[in-house]
């Protein structure tokens, strides 16, 4: 099923821009309810593109942030549905911006699907921040891509060390693999906020700067 046109919002995109950070929040392992602009999960991601969005256009980043259809991972028959509307949303953002090479920032799930989706040919990497990345998750689809994840050790919704495995897995495969210790920050990003926004912005930008040869101020 196409996406509705307003699950993908694409802020205007920066003079001479770069390249795209795609923003995917985060949801639950099962859950049919409808996504709304009401949802927690897809609110909080929404403020941290409010708040690195200026940045990120500064480095020449444009910026999209996809709304899932439904809250859950495991909603149905085939592919999960946040992997069904991120595929779809990376196919818009291709057909209208064709040359821009895409970063993915995601949430939790948002961060699992991410990685799902990053052998599309236009993502060079993910940046996933209390990613939910379970031991038998593939990383094949990560070959030739960058992986940043970051994680807090008093995350109790999501594991810090299941994602240091994750990590060391897609390191085999992966162009560049790393993780960022959060310290003793928790899943939610709400303690802590400026620094996962800083984490953020830093290594979408970081990944991209990988890709074109150039060194951003931080």
């Amino acid at each position: 099923m196409p996406l509705a046109e307003n699950q993908l919002i694409v802020s205007q995109l920066p003079a001479n821009a770069r390249g795209l950070v795609l923003m995917l929040h985060g949801g639950a392992e099962q859950g049919p309810q409808e996504i709304d602009g009401r949802s927690l999960a897809y609110r909080r991601t929404r403020w941290m593109r409010d708040a690195i969005s200026g940045r990120l256009a500064a480095s020449g980043v444009g910026v999209a942030l996809l709304r899932f259809t439904v809250k859950g991972w495991e909603s149905g028959a085939g592919a999960p549905s946040p992997v069904r509307d991120a595929r779809a949303a990376l196919d818009r953002l291709r057909g209208e911006h064709a040359d821009l090479p895409v970063v993915l920032l995601g949430h939790s799930m948002g961060a699992r699907t991410a990685v799902w989706v990053a052998d599309d040919p236009s993502v060079v990497g993910v940046v996933g921040l209390a990613p939910w990345l379970p031991p038998d998750d593939p990383v094949a689809q990560l070959a030739g891509k960058q992986l940043v994840a970051a994680h807090g050790h008093r995350d109790r919704i999501t594991n810090a060390r299941a994602t240091e495995r994750y990590v060391r897995r897609a390191a085999a495969v992966a162009q560049s693999a790393r993780f960022v210790d959060m310290g003793g920050l928790g899943h939610y990003m709400l303690t802590g906020v400026r620094r996962w926004n800083a984490t953020a912005a830093t290594e979408a930008i970081g990944l991209l700067d990988r890709v074109s040869g150039i060194t951003s101020p931080k």
